[in-house]
């Protein structure tokens, strides 16, 4: 995915790390139990911690900057890995004995879970799981991070047609005006995209009529792409300009920084997509992890996330958050549950049935 400019106000920022964790290395945050003193001890021995995301590492910048003041002579040790390959490099370097990393950060929410599931990841509850949501943690073991809703987006001066509101006004608009909206109309191929898939799993969960909508939109012979950028440049030249399933994270900030572009929230209902964290099992700085996993999830951590673009979890975080988001989505905000249902998706039996029906749509 695009990587946004990441908007810091230091002096703000600062603050918020000051009143949470407090500069003494070796001493427990305030509000944290008296032990975790122990934690912060052996984290600062072990010296780093690495990461292990798709995450762009400009966009996580105050995230790091954040930790390392938060925690001096704890480096953060950032692996920019794409999303399709997180699952893959886990468990090959868990197969031959050499653990790289000591916390995963992915969007790939379904092989997050499964990698619970296998055993290669660490349970540890964190200390601020009290303050994350309930949908968003998995056996004391994987955190949701962000709130990212799922928009439609367009071009307002090339598409001129109503805008539809809702899933099922765009695929009545597709049946009514295919002849007039060929190869108009673009989304994420889940087939190359994880997350992609992902959510479109959840569309059919939330949305009888998503099978209508992609047979139309295989008849309008819509394209799909497998990243935000793609999507993104697509949509602004005109070549595509209209666009559904985009990541509204990025899409409100394209949209602000370029007039031509609008985002709408679908009405029916808008699924919350999100990044997942955890800690390896074997991690070579376990204890490193730890503060780095919990500083994710506190409002300090939580803050310099959501100040780049990437909306908390977390109601008491003053940027972007799950309330505000809801609040743009009309109440709609739907989130993936990290829960057993993403597993089911994984089913070679479903996911087959899954890309039969999308190709016979697509290839029409």
């Amino acid at each position: 995915m695009q990587t946004l400019k990441v908007a810091a106000c230091a002096a703000v920022f600062q603050s918020v790390i000051v009143v949470a964790f407090p500069a003494g290395a070796q001493q427990a945050p305030e509000g944290y139990p008296a032990d975790y003193a122990g934690i912060v001890t052996a984290g600062i021995k072990e010296g780093s911690v690495n990461v292990y995301s798709p995450t762009d590492s400009e966009q996580a910048d105050g995230l790091i900057s954040g930790f390392e003041k938060a925690y001096p002579g704890i480096k953060v040790k950032w692996n920019d890995v794409a999303s399709g390959a997180v699952y893959n490099r886990v468990v090959s370097e868990a197969a031959a004995g050499q653990v790289g990393s000591d916390v995963v950060w992915s969007n790939g929410l379904d092989l997050q879970l499964q990698l619970v599931e296998e055993g290669h990841v660490e349970t540890y509850k964190s200390v601020e799981a009290a303050n994350i949501p309930a949908w968003a943690q998995y056996k004391d073991a994987a955190y949701s991070t962000t709130v990212e809703p799922i928009v439609f987006m367009y071009n307002n001066k090339v598409f001129t047609d109503s805008v539809p509101k809702n899933h099922k006004e765009l695929a009545d608009l597709l049946v009514k005006k295919g002849a007039e909206l060929q190869g108009k109309v673009t989304t994420f191929d889940p087939e190359k995209s994880a997350s992609a898939y992902t959510v479109m799993e959840n569309d059919v969960v939330n949305d009888n009529g998503f099978w209508t909508l992609i047979d139309a939109f295989g008849k309008a012979k819509g394209k799909v792409y497998s990243s935000s950028g793609q999507l993104r440049e697509k949509i602004l030249s005109g070549e595509h300009p209209f666009g559904f399933n985009v990541n509204g994270a990025y899409a409100k900030g394209w949209a602000k920084s370029n007039p031509t572009l609008t985002v709408v929230y679908p009405d029916d209902y808008t699924i919350a997509a999100s990044r997942t964290a955890f800690i390896s099992k074997d991690a070579p700085n376990p204890n490193a992890a730890k503060l780095f996993l919990d500083y994710m999830l506190s409002k300090a951590g939580q803050t310099a996330v959501a100040e780049a673009g990437l909306p908390s979890v977390r109601s008491d975080v003053t940027a972007d958050n799950w309330d505000s988001v809801n609040k743009e989505a009309g109440g709609k905000l739907v989130p993936i549950k990290l829960d057993a249902a993403l597993l089911e998706g994984l089913q070679a039996t479903k996911r087959g049935q899954f890309f039969k029906d999308w190709k016979k749509a697509l290839n029409q």
